[in-house]
This record gives structure tokens, C-alpha cells and sequence, in this order.
């Protein structure tokens, strides 16, 4: 096996060195600035020849990402690295995976070939997948996807026992059954119409019967939190507990948090986006799959 060495985009550096020490790695060090007229300049610490450089960027927030990633890729590869595989524990541009109305861009497709061309391997974290069975529809390159459910099922029976677990749709009803199942939770799923990316309609069961019982909302991606705090609302008119929120990525607006935490118990994300509010750890479980791409 060639050597091989994590190097973080800024901001990732936390998540690289605990995926480096598990893989018993090293992680090097990008330098990175930006020129007067809004270019980047980026030049590697270390030296790169016949190695497996393993670039770690979490991909919210994604287009001012993009283009340094890829000067990054290009750069290890002609700097004589032996492979360029991306971590991107939050995958981007899934959303759009059909044409909704006419003309629309395509730009999970777009997005997969572009990324396709530049790396030799992708790892990602239960990435946004609707339509696309696996990203072997449109990435072109081995991908290996990690299943929070596990580690998440494990915080909850450690901090809340007495859950009961609560989904987002009826879409999410197997990965939620899922963690309730390792968790040992009962579990129910909303049923939600959504009328635009900030307005939802959520038709809450009756949950009356686990009233004795910590409400633990989960969803994979919260990026206003609209679902999750009219969720709380209703969980209150029921005269449930104040819930705990989970999210997988963290893709929170500024107001996220307060918003929630004005009525919930408590907001929990994993390390998938950095955010204060990380206390699932997935390293571990990242790092095992970076070895089955390298």
C-alpha cells in the first residue's frame, strides 16, 4: 500500500486529524490566502510524490469550495501524488436529481462528473439519495458511503433510553426504524407537505401514549429547522416533553439553533459539518471507509 497522508480545506482540520490518527496516518497542512482580486493561492507542506493524498472537505456551503478543491486535486496530482481521494462528509448538489420544470440544470449529474474527472475516490456520509439508488448512477469512481444510523442509535441509548424516536417524512421511515431499532426506541414519521424551501405542513400522530417518553426528532440534512421546530410546536400542544434534535449535517442558517433551542431540550449534530453543536462523532467510522478507496 503507498503512503499516505490527510490533508484538510480549511475548516476541516478537526475531523482530518481524528480520521489521520485512526487511519494511523499523518495529515499534512494546505496553505491557503486570497489575492486582492478574490483568486486563491494554495501550495502544499509536504512533499506528495508516490502518495495517497486524502483531501478532507465537507462540502456545505459548497461554490466558494469548489474551485480551491479542485486546484488542490490538480495541484497533488501533478505534484506526483500516486492517488487524490475526497472525504466530503456532507456531498453536495444531490438535491437536484430530476428536471422539476422545464429547462432546469441538472447539477447532481453535473456536479458527479465533474467530481468524477478530479479524484480517483470519494467517502461520504449518508448522502442525499432520493431517486439515485446508489452513486454509482452518476459517479464514476469507487465511492464508499457511511451509515450514521449505527453511531447515532448508540448516542441515543446512551443519553436518551427513554426515547421515542421521530422522523421527518415517510420517505425517512427505514433509516428512522433503523436507528430506533438499535437503539430500542419506538418510533413514529410525520406526514409532511412542503410548499417551498422554508414553508411545510406537518400532520403530527397522536403520541399521547409516550408522554412519559423524551420526543428525539431526526432528520439527515436541517438547514432552517422549519420541520423540526413546528414539530416541537405541535409536540407541546400534545403535552409531550420538550424534544432533542438530531441532524446528520448540521446545514444550519444563522438562526437555526436559536430557533430551535427556543423549544427544544437540546440540539445534537454529528461532525459531519463543523458546528458547536457536534457530539456524534463519525471519524471512526469514516476512516474505515477511506481505506476500502485507497
Amino acid at each position: 500500500m503507498t503512503p499516505r497522508l490527510v490533508v484538510p480545506l480549511p475548516g476541516n482540520e478537526a475531523l482530518a486529524a481524528s480520521i489521520g490518527s485512526h487511519l494511523g496516518v499523518a495529515t499534512g497542512a494546505l496553505q491557503t490566502r486570497t489575492f486582492p482580486d478574490g483568486e486563491t493561492y494554495l501550495r502544499f507542506e509536504d512533499q506528495l510524490a508516490d502518495r495517497t493524498v486524502i483531501l478532507m472537505c465537507s462540502l456545505n456551503r459548497p461554490d466558494p469550495k469548489f474551485l480551491p478543491l479542485v486546484f488542490a486535486a490538480d495541484a497533488a496530482r501533478d505534484l506526483g501524488a500516486a492517488k487524490v481521494i475526497l472525504v466530503a462528509p456532507y456531498l453536495c448538489y444531490m438535491r437536484q436529481d430530476q428536471r422539476f420544470h422545464p429547462r432546469e440544470a441538472l447539477t447532481s449529474v453535473s456536479f458527479a462528473q465533474r467530481i468524477s474527472k478530479t479524484f480517483d475516490g470519494l467517502v461520504t456520509v449518508d448522502p442525499h439519495l432520493h431517486r439515485f439508488r446508489s452513486l454509482d448512477e452518476i459517479y464514476s469512481i469507487p465511492s464508499r458511503v457511511v451509515h450514521s444510523a449505527p453511531t447515532v442509535a448508540t448516542w441515543i441509548a446512551k443519553h436518551e433510553p427513554s426515547a421515542v424516536l421521530i422522523g421527518p417524512d415517510i420517505e425517512s421511515e427505514q433509516w428512522v426504524s433503523d436507528v430506533a431499532r438499535r437503539a430500542g426506541s419506538p418510533y413514529r414519521v410525520l406526514r409532511k407537505t412542503r410548499f417551498g424551501d422554508r414553508s411545510v405542513r406537518i400532520e403530527l400522530p397522536d403520541l399521547t401514549e409516550f408522554d412519559n417518553r423524551r420526543p428525539v426528532l431526526i432528520d439527515d440534512i436541517v438547514s432552517s429547522g422549519r420541520t423540526m421546530i413546528e414539530t416541537s410546536r405541535l409536540l407541546k400542544e400534545q403535552g409531550l416533553l420538550p424534544p432533542v434534535c438530531i441532524a446528520v449535517h448540521a446545514l444550519f442558517t444563522p438562526d437555526t439553533e436559536r430557533q430551535l433551542l427556543d423549544v427544544a431540550e437540546q440540539v445534537v449534530t454529528t461532525n459531519t459539518v463543523p458546528h458547536h453543536t457536534n457530539g456524534i462523532d463519525l471519524s471512526q467510522e469514516i476512516a474505515a471507509n477511506v481505506t476500502a478507496v485507497c
